[in-house]
Parts: C-alpha cells; sequence; structure tokens
C-alpha cells in the first residue's frame, strides 16, 4: 500500500497574518482597486476598468466579489441607474490606507514607481493626520 502524503487541505489553517492577508489580498488586482476606491475618488465599474491598469472586466467583477465578500468594499445600486453599482470602501478597507502608503514609498524607492505629488510627503511629515483626513474624506464621499 502506498502512504498518503498530506495535502494542503490537511494542514491546519497558518495562523500567519502576512498568509491571513495575503488570501485576501495577495492578487495582482485587488490593492489596485483599493488605491482607485481610496486615492482616485472611483466608484463605479467603468472607472475602475478605464484606470490604465488594463484589468480584464471578468477579472474586475471577480475582485469587486471577492473584496466585497471579505468586507473591505461595499455597493449599492448607482441612484441614477439602478442597472449598475456604485463601491465604496468599509472601515476596514479604509484601514488598509497606511499599507497602500507604504508600498508606494517601497515602489518609488525601490521599483521606480511615481506617487501621486505631494501624498508620500504628506505621509512622512504627519501620518496620523493624513490618515485623519483621509479616513474623513472617504467616509464622507465614498463610504456607504
Amino acid at each position: 500500500m502506498f502512504a498518503m502524503t498530506p495535502t494542503a487541505l490537511d494542514e491546519p489553517p497558518s495562523t500567519c497574518p502576512i498568509h491571513a492577508s495575503l488570501l485576501v489580498l495577495g492578487d495582482r488586482w485587488s490593492l489596485l482597486v483599493v488605491r482607485d476606491l481610496m486615492f482616485a475618488g472611483y466608484r463605479s465599474f467603468n472607472q475602475f476598468q478605464k484606470a490604465g491598469e488594463g484589468i480584464a472586466t471578468n477579472v474586475l467583477t471577480d475582485r469587486l466579489l471577492k473584496l466585497t465578500e471579505a468586507g473591505i468594499i461595499t455597493r449599492r445600486q448607482d441612484p441614477d441607474d439602478g442597472r449598475k453599482w456604485l463601491y465604496g470602501l468599509t472601515p476596514k478597507g479604509i484601514d488598509l490606507a497606511p499599507v497602500l502608503v507604504e508600498l508606494s514609498k517601497w515602489g518609488t524607492q525601490h521599483e521606480r514607481g511615481t506617487p501621486p505629488d505631494g501624498v508620500l510627503e504628506s505621509w512622512d511629515n504627519d501620518s496620523e493626520g493624513f490618515l485623519a483626513d483621509l479616513r474623513n474624506r472617504l467616509m464622507r464621499d465614498g463610504a456607504f
């Protein structure tokens, strides 16, 4: 008889917080959707698709669903067109702001990224004020 080797399904779930975070956010597109909600003010499917990153419609649909199921974003019907949805960040999604800013800093330093004017300077000068202003704006303008 052959011995069965354990599979990932047989293993206890990882308690590593990085692993847990990557299960929700570790694909190519999820953090870009959160970025566009947080910093570009995008709210609709068409805005995300036209963001210039080249995301396929089926992939965008999947990521929006997964982020909604994970409690990072929420959606509601567009009051102007009931066939469309508008998306916003939840408090859990807004809590990703420091992660996105630090990724932006890293990408700027090591991968030739170009952050929006003033964002990294504002973060470095007063991260608490930056986060408070961002949270207030997102709760006022984009969270449901």
